[in-house]
Parts: C-alpha cells; sequence; structure tokens
C-alpha cells in the first residue's frame, strides 16, 4: 500500500508549520481542538508544532494542556502559559517567540475554527507563494452556523464598515483563522498597536500597506460548543474606536 507521503508529491519537507492557540477557559475544547489538528497533520504528513499559550484561565485548561502533552509528546505539544489574561496580539507574540516553523497558524482553540481546513490553506498558499492565507466566511462557499441573527448582524455590518473605509483587499477582516509566513507575521505584529477583535483587523490593513500577498480560502465557522462567547458590548465598543483609528491613520 503506499504511503501518505508519496500522494502528496509536491510536498516541501523543509515547511514546518507552528499553530499558536491561546487560551482562556478551554479545557473542555482544547483535548478536542488538538485531537483535531493531530488527526490532520497526521493525514497530510506535514510537519507541525501546537504551541499553547494559556492565559491563567482558572478552569484548569493548563492542567489539560499538560496532560495533551504527555499523550502527544513534547516536540509537538509546546506549553508557553501566561500568568495571566494579557491579550491576543501579546500571545501571539509570546508564541511567535517560542515557534520553530517557518510557517505559523493562527486560530481559535474554541472549534470554531475546523482544522480540516488547514490542508486547504497550505495548498492555496504554496499555490501562489502568498504570504498570507486568510480563512474568510463571505466568499465561496465559506458561511456562519451557530450564530444568532443580532450576532450575524453585528460580524456582516462591521466587515462592510471595514470595506468601505479601509478597502483591504480581503473580503474577511475580523476572522482569526490564518496562515502566515513566519517573518511576515512577526514583521507585522512589531507594526500593529490594535488590541482585542481590532488587532485581527489591523494585521490584515497593515499587510495591504506593506504590499505583502493575501490569499483566501473559503471556511465554515462554527459558533463555540463549549464555554461562553467572549463578544460582549466593550469589545463592540472597542472595534468602533479601532476602526476609526484605522481609518485616520492609514
Amino acid at each position: 500500500m503506499a504511503s501518505r507521503k508519496t500522494s502528496h508529491p509536491n510536498r516541501d519537507s523543509e515547511d514546518k508549520y507552528s499553530i499558536l492557540l491561546p487560551t482562556y477557559n478551554e479545557r473542555e475544547n482544547l483535548p478536542l481542538i488538538v485531537w483535531l489538528l493531530v488527526k490532520y497533520f497526521g493525514e497530510s504528513g506535514y510537519n507541525y508544532e501546537v504551541i499553547i499559550i494559556d492565559d491563567g484561565s482558572p478552569d484548569g485548561t493548563l492542567e489539560v494542556a499538560e496532560q495533551l502533552q504527555k499523550i502527544y509528546g513534547e516536540d509537538k505539544i509546546l506549553l508557553r502559559p501566561r500568568a495571566k489574561k494579557l491579550g491576543l496580539g501579546t500571545a501571539y507574540i509570546h508564541g511567535i517567540k517560542h515557534a520553530t516553523g517557518n510557517f505559523v497558524i493562527i486560530m481559535d482553540a474554541d472549534l470554531s475554527h475546523h482544522p480540516k481546513f488547514i490542508p486547504e490553506f497550505i495548498e492555496k498558499q504554496k499555490e501562489g507563494d502568498y504570504d498570507l492565507v486568510s480563512g474568510t466566511r463571505y466568499k465561496g462557499n465559506g458561511g456562519v452556523y451557530g450564530w444568532d441573527l443580532r450576532r450575524k448582524l453585528i460580524s456582516r455590518g462591521a466587515n462592510f464598515l471595514t470595506q468601505v473605509l479601509l478597502r483591504p483587499g480581503a473580503s474577511d477582516l475580523t476572522g482569526s483563522f490564518r496562515l502566515y509566513k513566519k517573518e511576515v507575521l512577526e514583521s507585522l505584529v512589531e507594526r500593529c498597536v490594535s488590541k482585542g477583535y481590532v488587532f485581527q483587523m489591523e494585521m490584515i490593513v497593515r499587510a495591504r500597506q506593506l504590499n505583502y500577498t493575501i490569499g483566501e480560502v473559503p471556511i465554515s465557522f462554527v459558533d463555540r460548543v463549549y464555554g461562553e462567547s467572549k463578544l460582549g458590548g466593550n469589545e463592540i465598543v472597542s472595534f468602533v474606536k479601532g476602526l476609526i483609528t484605522l481609518f485616520a491613520t492609514t
């Protein structure tokens, strides 16, 4: 029987993919998302590591991560926790410092982003040698599942406003499922000043400013199964403020 690797003749064995998983109170979701990552990377044969950056979760997320490391190995599951919740942008900065891959994948740990799309991200990147590949809910057969009408309207409205004001050259700015060349991500993170949900939007806007190439892959976004959504009124206000700041400075 032919090996899996022989079915992927264009694979570059030198490439390694570092998946950054910032977590906060994700003890129910973490075992499944890690299992899915191991499954799809194992099937595709790509070299990878999963870096879990837990921000002092009080629900025992780190303890669960430690058990997962014992199961899958310290070479595949790296734990880089922090003492308290310090924000998404700084979590990426922290994770990049420990990443040994030449590509970095960022995604949510709450099962909103399914690892089954990662091989498509990788193939898309290779297809055009893109600097970054972004998952999009608003193109092709992409979509959102499990949100109520209010949440969908907020997301669509935010994306529409952003497209009109910033003209970023990408169809989904507020998504957080992306693949970057490591040096590109490092360059963008150094320049970004936003926090929270605006951070993802600024990353794409800065990429456009720096003439980085952007590929897109339609994805299905599914609302979290376990735990509570972290989107609230404060995040919406922060988003609007951030959008105005980016409009004024880019």
